[in-house]
């Protein structure tokens, strides 16, 4: 097997958005820091800076070979630390890939020669975890990146700011999140210190472009990707990771099961600028051919080796689910719904031993700190349905994680904490409060939650409102859904989907807690739309093609695109036209609008009496 059978470069997507362009923001304190905005021209002149997770694949500057991975812009940070080493590191097994035999490995790796790394590893007694950094009042090249990053457009911002009236009457509810008008280093450091935010950035992977997940910071989606059994192969994976980061995925989970499970990791972590996820009980238990009695603490611990080897940025851990908690769900409607809490829940019943994932928590804990992998404590008993919101079972493990939180943060490893599922809207802003609460404000990270059970093919729509809602409450990072969910694996066009559904989800709850600049764009937007500028209105939108291909249905013409009205108003009633009308009103007389419109009620009330202050009167021939 050729290299070009395992990924053809071509099919990567690469065009920039119309009428942006990738620009960089330079380093204060790190003066070779360059983080990476999109800046949309618009035709008024006006650039607007948005946040960008695409990476360098809609920069046309830089030349990508897919074979080799992308720039490592980290590698000389991590070096310069002086507290890691390269070892020689694990050997690659063809268990790794679901095979049996040597030759059936060497096909598998075929064509990812370029792409492999020697690892690195903390040095003995050494730390090297952003926390044990921030705590020890250190700021990173990585917080720096974030903390220019989270800002956005700070000059567009300080306009919108300094209309008082307009920033009272829309201020927002933030929930007990702290919201400072300007994010500094020094402030990321400060919540990465108290366990409030997470910097995911495993030193084995230098690709990655560092970003945060907190409330005190913008909502981030996560998208999840991966091959199965069934479908799906390794170019499909790299090219769909590289879509979801171009449609806003902040983070992307590989939750592959099947064959070359371990390539497909390395071709989607060398190639990915947003840090990788996975739940390695998944690919553990393929290694035991699927048998989740076989599983062992020695499997388990040789599959988190291999994945942090390879730079996987945070892991799902099922650790909080506990033997007497298995009970707890026998009347549920839909029982244990999370794959991975179900593995652990059949494991302990057949041995009727403790969770190996909990009693072997704190070696867990010395392999993370090891490369700064970072705990995504996973909700093994998160509801399945709306029926079983909130009942017993989901808050015995969320205590459990509460206590494992502060284990993870005795050994200074850097942990999130994974929530539901299926909740009702009003049962949303307890999940949030407990969560808080149990857990001590580490930053919660949910699937959905979905709000209905009725809507399959349109679970993204169900979801993403109790998203929103979430998001608002407290929560740091959105899980997405795609049309699929329930239903079967996500092709491009349903990661696309579900990414712009969770995009608005986490951009609303900005504007509702209060987030400085988060309503940049949209009044960006507003005034597009109110002088009329069509093309600024389609490329300031989350999806500039579909904006555009909406409004062409009918009317296509070039002078359309320039045009006072829309097709649903048409030429004679847009009341953006009339409003405009009005004001244009007002400046002939050299006056504002009020004064206007009482000069033109006077006027017309002086013809009503004139013509004998009758209300209905004769049209005249």
């Amino acid at each position: 097997m050729t290299q070009k059978n395992i990924v053809n470069p071509d099919i990567i997507t690469r065009e920039p958005f119309p009428a942006s362009k990738k620009v960089y923001i330079r380093g204060k304190i790190f003066k070779d820091i360059r983080v990476p905005m999109r800046e949309i021209s618009l035709t008024n002149g006006e650039k607007l800076r948005v946040y960008d997770t695409s990476g360098v694949y809609t920069d046309q500057s830089v030349e990508i070979d897919v074979e080799k991975g992308i720039t490592p812009i980290r590698k000389e940070w991590i070096e310069e630390r002086g507290d890691t080493e390269e070892y020689k590191g694990r050997v690659v097994s063809p268990r790794d890939n679901g095979y049996a035999k040597e030759e059936d490995l060497n096909r598998a790796v075929a064509g990812s020669k370029g792409l492999y790394r020697t690892p690195r590893r903390a040095k003995s007694g050494k730390n090297v975890t952003q926390l044990y950094y921030a705590r020890r009042g250190i700021i990173t090249p990585e917080m720096e990146f974030v903390a220019i990053r989270e800002n956005q457009n700070l000059e567009m911002t300080k306009e919108y700011l300094s209309d008082m009236e307009r920033e009272n009457r829309l201020k927002g509810v933030s929930f007990g999140a702290n919201l400072p008008e300007i994010i500094t280093p020094e402030f990321v450091r400060k919540e990465i210190a108290e366990g409030r935010a997470v910097l995911p950035v495993n030193i084995n992977h230098p690709e990655v472009e560092p970003m945060i997940i907190g409330r005190n910071f913008l909502v981030k989606v996560n998208a999840n990707i991966g091959n199965s059994a069934t479908s799906s192969s390794i170019e499909e994976e790299v090219e769909k990771m590289v879509w979801a980061t171009r449609w806003g995925a902040d983070t992307v989970m590989d939750l592959s099961t099947g064959k070359n499970i371990h390539t497909t990791r390395d071709w989607i972590l060398r190639n990915s600028p947003v840090p990788i996820g996975t739940v390695p009980i998944y690919q553990a238990l393929e290694k035991v051919k699927g048998v989740a009695e076989d599983l062992s603490w020695e499997i388990f611990r040789d599959t988190l080796i291999e994945q942090a080897e390879q730079g996987v940025d945070y892991f799902t851990i099922h650790a909080g689910l506990l033997l007497h908690h298995v009970p707890m769900t026998a009347k549920r409607v839909t029982g244990i719904v999370s794959r991975g809490g179900s593995i652990m829940a059949k494991w302990m019943i057949a041995h009727h031993k403790e969770n190996f994932l909990n009693t072997h928590f704190e070696e867990i804990c010395e392999i993370m700190k090891t490369y700064d992998i970072t705990f995504s404590l996973g909700d093994g008993l998160r509801p399945g349905s709306i029926a079983d919101a909130n009942d017993e079972a989901q808050f015995a493990e969320l205590k459990e994680l509460g206590r494992l939180t502060e284990i993870a943060w005795k050994h200074d490893v850097q942990t999130l904490i994974e929530g539901p599922g299926h909740v009702p809207m009003h049962l949303i802003k307890e999940n949030m409060e407990k969560q808080l609460e149990y857990c001590h404000e580490a930053p919660f990270y949910t699937l959905g939650p979905l709000v209905t059970d009725i809507a399959p093919g349109y679970d993204h729509f169900t979801s993403g409102i109790g998203a929103a809602m979430i998001g608002w409450y407290g929560c740091a990072m959105l899980c997405y859904v795609t049309p699929k969910e329930h239903l079967g694996l996500p092709d491009r066009d349903d990661v696309k989907e579900g990414l712009i559904t969770y995009k608005l989800s986490a951009h609303t709850a900005d504007i509702a807690k209060g987030h400085p600049g988060a309503r940049a764009r949209d009044d960006a937007m507003s005034r597009a739309r109110f002088e009329f500028r069509w093309v600024d209105q389609f490329n300031i939108g989350l999806d500039p093609e579909r904006a555009r291909e909406f409004h062409d249905e009918e009317l296509p013409t070039e002078s359309a695109k320039v045009a006072h009205f829309c097709s649903m108003c048409g030429p004679k009633f847009c009341s953006m036209k009339i409003t405009q009308e009005v004001r244009d009103y007002a400046d002939s007389l050299n006056t504002d609008i009020e004064t206007a419109k009482q000069k033109g009620m006077n006027e017309m009330s002086k013809t009503f009496k004139e013509r004998g202050g009758e209300v209905y009167i004769e049209v005249e021939e």
